[in-house]
Formats: structure tokens, C-alpha cells, sequence
């Protein structure tokens, strides 16, 4: 069992006397150095800092402590937020981790600011890039950015500028808790000087956001070379792929990505797998992902089905291309979980020749979906087609006996 205790940045002396007993009757304390400094020396008491890189180092350090004699392990304020204490429970069980927070960073924050926690919204950038908060720019809203670093304020005003806003205030706090804490305020546009390496960043957007969260972004926000899944097309695949918190997406044949970004967009525990044959594509589709505020997209350079070896169980797959290609459809059906959600889209006959018998076989919905959009004609105007797309959609719940001439496909629901 290992005990993880909170300490605030008041440091020892503002520790509760019950967590004091506990780190000094410990056997084995582990900790950053900043952490164990604060802690006054207990004599025969083992001291571990953390190894870096943290998550490579940990296992082997873990491996090391014994089996029968009292571990503490300290954190700043609430292990949970963003903390040492989630990356414990991971590796060895909830049953086996046991959290004695602090005051979180998060609620100091909140209560600097005046904020009510139904109020904002908190986005950890702690070892994380700063265009996660990108996703949550709207006006109006109010967000909790926890720093990775000293150099997080400033990346962070930068982003502001170049997604339009740059009037939005900036709040620094730093050092929260401590004889030290100070707080600097100045709009996005306007920010400079040096931020301390401990700050919480409280941001009030003031800008014009046309990116909102459902489905169906405009075409050109994605840099793309032409091979982009368009707009209304999108909204209904996503409609179907139905993007729910935690699940992960396969992105087969992912063009500029515009699927996978907008099912992360979604819910912020989202994921998605995007599979391109194209380097230059690939590179397009981190891109666009970063730009939209979701830069955790991970980008497989490869064609299916050889890439999708080895890759995160799919909660849902879209496939934009390439169904056709053999062993495609079958691979991606077979690794579909139950209750698991495929949209394929088709423009060529072949691929619409093989959605039909897939329909047939195993039911689920088959739409023809035709969209026209007011272009110029000349001086005037008149409605110009888009390419007809099948979309075939299926839950891995479904089930066909067969197919009646005029009912169609009877389905079941395991």
C-alpha cells in the first residue's frame, strides 16, 4: 500500500498534524525534489525522488520498495488533479493506492478568482500542449488552464492571438497557497513578462467563435488537398458514429482527418486513430487536429488493412476510402467490440455494389445521400451537385436472418 499525501505550498508547517505522522513514520518516501526538501529529515527513512522520465522509471522503482514496511509518497495539493496519485492507481490498483489530498490547485484558483466551479471548466496542460484549450474557446467562457510551466502563460497568449482571442484577460497565479503567491492580470494581446514556474492560468475569452461542438465544421477550417469528407456528409456519419465519453474511433483512410477531429471534439476523453497512406496527409491531419484543439489525434502513416494491426480496439470506425480494398471491411468488422458502431462511405459503383450485399447480409441502414449547394451560373445562380456518396451504417448489435423482398432485412438486437 502506498500512501500518497497532498501538501500544499505552504509546505510543512500548514501539513496537517495526522499527515505529518504519516510521512515521518514512513520507511520509504518518495517524491519530487522540491517535495522532499520541505520534509525534515527522519532518521533510517529511505528518500526516492521520482525517476525521469516518470512513466518509464516508475515501474522499476515501484518493483524496489517493500513489501511489509509503511510507503508515503507526496504530491502537490490534490494528487488526483493532474497528479502523481492518478498515475499510481493506474499502474497498481485502486486497492493498493491511498489518497490524502490537500487543497487542490484548482480550488485556490476558483477562489482567487471568485469563480463557482459550475462555472468554468479546467484544462491540465501539464506535460500537455497548449492547443487543448483551443477546443474550449467560446465567448463568454471561463477557463481554468493548470500549467505545465513557467513558459505556459506566454504559449498560451500566443494561441489566444491566433485564434481571434487576443482581448480575452489572462490571469496568472502563481505560487497559490504560499508566502509567495503572486497574481498578474493584462489581456492576451497585450501579455509579456516572466510568469512563476508554479501558475495556474484563469482565462475570460472575449472573441467570436464559429466553432462550436456538434457535428459538421465548415469545410474550411481543414487544411485539405481535396480529400475531405464535407460538411453534411460529416454531421450525419457522426450522427451514427455516435461519439460518447471515453470511446475510441478508427479513422480508416482519414484524407485531412475532418472525422477523427470532429468525434475528440466531441467530449474532451474522446480519441481517435486516424490511418493515412499519404505522409504528406498524415502530416495535415496533425496538423488540422492541433489547430482545432485536439492534438492527442494519433496519426498512423499506413494503408489498411496492414495498419490496423495492433491498434486500439475500436469503440467505432468510419472509413472515408478504400473499402474496396481487400481484406478492408472484413478486418474492420471483426474488430468492432459489441455494440460497436462502422460508417463507410462509398462514391464508386464497386464500393456501392459491396455495401448493398453487406446490407444484405448483415442489415443496419443504407442511405443515399445527395447534397447541392447556390453556386454562379454566369450572372445568375443555381444549384450545383455535389457527388452522390452511399453510407452504409451498421451496429456491431445487429444481426440479419436474411432478407424479405419486401420487408427487407428482419434484425435483431443481441
Amino acid at each position: 500500500m502506498i500512501v500518497v499525501v497532498g501538501i500544499g505550498a505552504g509546505g510543512w508547517d500548514e501539513i496537517p498534524v495526522r499527515h505529518q505522522q504519516l510521512i515521518r513514520e514512513s520507511a520509504v518516501l518518495l517524491g519530487g525534489k522540491r517535495h522532499l526538501d520541505l520534509v525534515p529529515d527522519a532518521p533510517g527513512q529511505r528518500r526516492e525522488p521520482w525517476p525521469s522520465p516518470l512513466r518509464e522509471g516508475l515501474p522499476a522503482l515501484l518493483e524496489s520498495l517493500p513489501d511489509d514496511s509503511p510507503v508515503v509518497a507526496l504530491a502537490s495539493g490534490d494528487p488526483l488533479v493532474s497528479g502523481i496519485g492518478t498515475t499510481l492507481i493506474s499502474l497498481l490498483g485502486r486497492e493498493n493506492v491511498r489518497i490524502e489530498p490537500a487543497v487542490s490547485s484548482v480550488a485556490l484558483a476558483r477562489a482567487r478568482m471568485g469563480w463557482a466551479a459550475e462555472t468554468c471548466v479546467v484544462v491540465s496542460l501539464v506535460g500537455r500542449d497548449v492547443s487543448l484549450v483551443a477546443r474550449e474557446l467560446a465567448p463568454g467562457r471561463r477557463i481554468l488552464a493548470l500549467s505545465s510551466d513557467e513558459s505556459t502563460p506566454a504559449a498560451l497568449a500566443e494561441l489566444l492571438v491566433t485564434t481571434g482571442f487576443g482581448a480575452s484577460t489572462m490571469t496568472d497565479l502563481g505560487d497559490l497557497g504560499a508566502e509567495s503567491e503572486s497574481r498578474r492580470s493584462a489581456t492576451a494581446s497585450t501579455w509579456s513578462g516572466e510568469s512563476p514556474r508554479l501558475n495556474i492560468v484563469a482565462i475570460e475569452c472575449v472573441g467570436a467563435s464559429l466553432l462550436g461542438w456538434a457535428a459538421g465544421l465548415p469545410d474550411d477550417v481543414f487544411e485539405n488537398d481535396g480529400q475531405l469528407t464535407k460538411r453534411d456528409l460529416r454531421a450525419s456519419a457522426l450522427a451514427r458514429l455516435a461519439p460518447t465519453p471515453g470511446a475510441h474511433l478508427w479513422d480508416v483512410g482519414a484524407g485531412a482527418g475532418s472525422v477523427g477531429i470532429e468525434w475528440m471534439r466531441a467530449h474532451p476523453t474522446c480519441t481517435t486513430t486516424a490511418i493515412e497512406g499519404s505522409s504528406e496527409r498524415a502530416a495535415r491531419i496533425a496538423r488540422n487536429a492541433a489547430r482545432l484543439g485536439v492534438p492527442g489525434l494519433n496519426v498512423v502513416e499506413g494503408r489498411a488493412p496492414d495498419a490496423l494491426a495492433g491498434l486500439p480496439a475500436p469503440d467505432a470506425i468510419f472509413i472515408g476510402g478504400g473499402a474496396t480494398r481487400p481484406g478492408v471491411l472484413d478486418t474492420c468488422l471483426a474488430a468492432l467490440r459489441p455494440g460497436g458502431r462502422l460508417v463507410v462511405h462509398g462514391v464508386t459503383l464497386e464500393t456501392e455494389q459491396l455495401l448493398a450485399r453487406q446490407h444484405a447480409e448483415l442489415g443496419g441502414e443504407l442511405t443515399r445521400i445527395s447534397v447541392e449547394s447556390v453556386d454562379a451560373i454566369g450572372t445568375f445562380r443555381g444549384w450545383a451537385p455535389q457527388r452522390t456518396v452511399v453510407q452504409w451504417s451498421y451496429s456491431a448489435r445487429q444481426r440479419s436472418r436474411g432478407v424479405d423482398p419486401v420487408s427487407g432485412p428482419e434484425i435483431l438486437t443481441d
